[in-house]
């Protein structure tokens, strides 16, 4: 998998609240249950991509998690550096400090090419047009494909 988990996991989070933006918060545990994501690993995720002002969180028995303004018009890069950062998109795909088109590794050019390519992926594509096309295709967002659109 090139994505880490938690970027997988917070694309898929995202996705979820993307999918059910009504303006209410959404509880974390309700999330975690409906996308088979550990709780408190999704809080974590949760927490940078808040930190990120892609979403918006309230405490209280009301309480839950919902996108912000800014994460409505969020791409995919945006979840992804939220939680990860920019590295993933200038590191040596096999580790190698200094790795560059001046002391490159074996993979150097190959790599950088599809690394550019996902990027650019990823940075055209809104958590707010993904949503549109799942509930449209009936994507699975889940293991078990039991995820709902509505």
């Amino acid at each position: 998998m090139l994505l880490s988990k938690s970027s997988v996991y917070g694309i898929r989070a995202s996705l979820y609240l993307a999918a059910h933006n009504r303006g209410q918060y959404n509880s974390i545990r309700e999330v975690s249950e409906e996308l088979d994501i550990s709780f408190h690993f999704l809080t974590k995720i949760l927490q940078n991509l808040t930190a990120d002002n892609l979403m918006e969180s309230y405490k209280g028995p009301n309480g839950g998690i919902r996108l912000s303004a800014k994460g409505r018009k969020a791409t995919l890069l945006d979840v992804v550096i939220a939680i990860d950062g920019p590295d993933l998109f200038v590191e040596c795909a096999l580790g190698l400090p200094g790795c560059g088109s001046s002391d490159p590794c074996p993979l150097h050019n190959n790599w950088a090419m599809v690394r550019e390519g996902i990027k650019d992926m990823l940075a055209r594509t809104t958590l707010e047009e993904m949503a549109k096309e799942g509930k449209a295709n009936k994507f699975r967002i889940t293991p078990d494909g039991h995820f709902s659109w509505q």
